[in-house]
């Protein structure tokens, strides 16, 4: 996270992912389910490196994280209605579209503060949602 924090937090996620388990889900239902999932951004962001399943797990994670910062579960909105973008200087935040961004103006959400971290095991993401 980058920057001092402004504005009344709303709510807070995080999420977990184990990125063997990540990575054979994503063999096993083809690149559909990444196209479910994650924007053409997102994706060529990941392809650019060696093993993009750390990268993709990560932001599988930030996904599931907005959702729990929102306080809603699975399938309130799209995966893909969530994206993690990139700043020019590599710091991620997150853009918000469709029903996921309706959500979070309907919950006084005006910013979000967003974390990420993988190793070769796990991907972790943290959420937080400002007002």
């Amino acid at each position: 996270m980058s920057g001092p924090l402004t504005g009344t937090l709303v709510g807070v996620g995080t999420d977990l992912v184990e990125i063997d388990r990540f990575r054979l889900a994503m063999t096993r239902r083809g690149s559909r389910f990444a196209e479910r999932l994650f924007s053409e951004d997102e994706r060529r962001y990941a392809d650019r490196h060696r093993d993009p399943a750390p990268r993709l797990a990560a932001r599988f994670a930030a996904k599931e994280a907005v959702m729990k910062a929102l306080g809603v579960g699975l399938w309130k909105f799209a995966f893909r209605d969530v994206e993690v973008v990139r700043a020019p200087s590599g710091a991620p935040s997150i853009a918000l579209r469709a029903k996921a961004a309706d959500l979070a103006s309907a919950r006084g959400v005006g910013s979000w503060q967003l974390s990420l971290s993988h190793t070769d095991v796990t991907a972790i993401a943290v959420a937080l949602a400002l007002a």
